[in-house]
């Protein structure tokens, strides 16, 4: 039986890994290379619980708090170790992240073909270390499964082969339909949720206090998980959590809770591309503290509206009421099932669909 071999490292690819492993272990045989991008139990470990992954056969510790070439660097090397031992017949990445990067980078100079999940999607701001790694990781692929149109049509434009690209729909939809039997109320009363944790959002000592001032105006109180990188910009800066009454800081969540939290809010304030997303298929309003997204279909009607400078608007804006809400903007929940039918077809070129955009 074939090997593929999947690297994975931080919250969101938890998530994406949880209904692709279902899946691939149905065609092969399934491991899991976890990279230690995050590390402690609410990062990590609770999500591998929630979402019944099994344990990784390997473990890496790159850890945080690292400069991110040393990371990757420790990265690469204990990925070429356990790739030169297992040799595996196939590496999936998904999305964005050091682990993804630093996983195409071995698999590139190892001649091991490279799966690429969530492929084709752009900020088109290569200041974030994010849109590095996701063009480098697409552009060693050898098949892009891609979440949306928008996402095809920009591999198209950088002349990415399109017989290597798929339209498949979003995993993350998948891995929503996995847990909503375990989605609870999360509280009675009336809140909004928030969680930041982005460089150009908490290293700024000026904004970050602009930030917490906002959300501490708001109608309703606000359930902020702390990122631990997010906790200690704050204490940096001097700033006290008391200060803020109408905010509760609370640790990191895992999936379970944050979707609950998130459903059970009118309105969720984020700097994170993947709670963008949860929250549209959740039908929730989201009001993203960045200049750009990656996901532009969330802005249609309303349901996503970008905030950079203007911070003081944001408790005007969680007053507003979206428009038409599309239910299968990001899928229907059958992503992971396409992607491992194609992998393995890729074995067997005979099996590839004649129509691959189609085959959502």
């Amino acid at each position: 039986m074939l090997t593929i071999l999947s690297i994975i490292g931080a919250r969101p690819q938890f998530i994406k890994h949880a209904p692709m492993q279902v899946q691939l272990q149905r065609y092969f045989r399934s491991l899991t290379l976890h990279t230690g991008q995050h590390y402690d139990y609410n990062m990590s470990q609770v999500f591998f619980q929630e979402l019944g992954i099994p344990k990784p056969d390997y473990m890496l510790e790159s850890g945080t708090g690292k400069p991110q070439a040393e990371q990757t660097g420790m990265m690469m090397t204990g990925i070429e170790r356990i790739c030169s031992t297992l040799k595996p017949d196939g590496i999936v990445l998904y999305g964005d992240t050091n682990s993804t990067l630093a996983g195409a980078l071995v698999a590139s100079k190892m001649g091991i073909p490279i799966f690429h999940v969530e492929a084709g999607i752009r900020s088109f701001n290569r200041a974030m270390p994010e849109e590095i790694n996701r063009i480098i990781a697409d552009s060693f692929s050898s098949m892009l499964f891609c979440p949306v149109p928008e996402a095809v049509d920009n591999l198209r434009k950088e002349g990415i082969v399109m017989g290597q690209v798929f339209m498949t729909g979003d995993v993350m939809c998948d891995a929503l339909q996995m847990i909503r039997p375990s989605i609870h109320k999360a509280l009675e009363s009336p809140y909004y949720f928030a969680t930041i944790h982005r460089p150009y959002n908490t290293d700024e000592p000026n904004r970050m206090q602009r930030i917490l001032a906002s959300l501490n105006a708001l109608a309703y109180p606000v359930i902020f998980p702390i990122h631990p990188r997010t906790l200690a910009r704050i204490q940096a800066a001097g700033l006290k959590q008391a200060d803020y009454p109408n905010i509760k800081f609370i640790e990191p969540v895992g999936y379970i809770a944050s979707i609950s939290y998130q459903l059970g809010a009118p309105c969720i304030i984020t700097d994170s591309g993947g709670i963008q997303k949860e929250a549209y298929m959740l039908g929730r309003k989201c009001i993203t503290l960045r200049s750009e997204t990656e996901w532009n279909e969330s802005l249609e009607h309303g349901w996503n509206t970008l905030v950079f400078e203007d911070i003081e608007s944001i408790p005007k804006l969680v007053m507003e009421q979206p428009g038409t809400y599309i239910a299968d903007m990001f899928g229907d929940g059958k992503a992971a099932e396409r992607i491992a039918r194609l992998i393995s077809g890729y074995y067997s070129r005979s099996k590839l669909p004649q129509n691959q955009e189609a085959e959502r």
